[in-house]
């Protein structure tokens, strides 16, 4: 079996034939598979989210499911249903399309809520209840949702209890012109994903999940982590920070950034890249807030800055630059 920094490197290249220009994009979507976590997709329609999710699971040999959330989707669409087998006198189960390796929820705020918490189960603990049997899952298991952020008609906002199961929230955006032309030049014939080829095995995603976890992560990198995250607690534009689980996804997310860049050890400047991807759709901010168009990105990038670095000393001659979301503070302070 070869090195994981092959295997993540296989699948990187792999997958950018398809989607071009998007290595960031691309980066996440993998680090999220190395960390056995979950993907939101949150963009808008046809810069290539269903692709990506597609791309992910040809390049590892994984089996494929989508899921089109709608409005009259049940539970038991998602999970399956026990059918009576009247040869056999008992109850069969028949598994629903979550039973698979990588599943694409697509256009997932579409559900009632009641459909979206069939999902809760399955992303958290890996398995699934149906008439009080609890089925596994197999592995590997990622869940990639995607979401359109300017269409809200029609549409049910995903709760905070689901949010907060995504490991990274990603954006793709549109592309630039040259990779524009690249992508009109390369399905002028044919799709690329049609000729997409496996470059890994199930096995071997499995072997790479249990590598980042060997990545050496210094007490005070975990110090720096749980202090970023107390700072989104605190700050005064947010109603909801961080919870627990954020700070393990930025943990484990920055083991899986460091084995990619060749590492085996984690850096201030791997939480740093992950912060907003692993904390952006965790935090709620304050009505007032919103009204002043303070987002998590600003929060977040604030509460960077005023978290000190280890092993760095503070400056007392010069001051992080003031975010949207600390001016009212820091007027309000020279008013009084």
């Amino acid at each position: 079996m070869d090195e994981p920094r092959v295997i993540a490197e296989r699948i990187l290249h792999n997958v950018e034939r398809v989607i071009v220009g998007k290595t960031d994009a691309v980066r996440l979507a993998l680090i999220a598979l190395m960390c056995r976590g979950h993907v939101l997709i949150e963009d808008v329609p046809g810069v290539g989210k269903t692709v990506l999710a597609r791309s992910l699971a040809a390049s590892t040999g994984c089996s494929f499911r989508r899921i089109q959330f709608t409005p009259d989707l049940l539970p038991s669409d998602i999970t399956g249903v026990s059918i009576y087998n009247q040869k056999s006198g008992d109850f069969e189960f028949r598994a629903g399309p979550i039973m698979a390796q990588v599943v694409l929820a697509d256009e997932v705020n579409r559900a009632t809520p009641k459909t979206q918490s069939a999902l809760l189960e399955a992303m958290e603990e890996r398995q699934t209840t149906v008439d009080g049997v609890t089925h596994p899952l197999p592995h590997p298991f990622i869940v990639l949702a995607t979401q359109n952020p300017i269409e809200y008609e029609g549409t049910f906002p995903l709760p905070e209890a689901e949010l907060d199961r995504f490991l990274l929230r990603i954006q793709l955006g549109y592309p630039s012109q040259v990779d524009e032309v690249r992508i009109m030049e390369a399905q002028q014939l044919a799709h690329p994903i049609d000729s997409l080829e496996q470059v890994t095995t199930p096995a071997e995603i499995e072997h790479l999940q249990q590598a980042i976890r060997t990545v050496y992560v210094d007490p005070l990198i975990k110090q720096y982590i749980a202090a970023v995250m107390d700072a989104t607690r605190h700050h005064e534009s947010v109603y909801l920070g961080a919870s627990p689980r954020g700070s393990l996804a930025l943990y484990r997310a920055g083991q899986a950034a460091a084995l990619l860049d060749g590492r085996d050890f984690v850096t201030p400047d791997d939480v740093k890249e992950l912060a907003y991807a692993t904390l952006g759709h965790r935090l709620i901010v304050s009505p007032s807030a919103r009204v002043r168009d303070v987002d998590p990105a600003s929060v977040i990038n604030g509460c960077l800055a005023r978290v000190l670095v280890p092993g760095s000393r503070p400056d007392r001659w010069k001051r992080p630059a003031a975010t949207a979301a600390d001016r009212p503070a820091a007027s309000e302070q020279s008013q009084r």
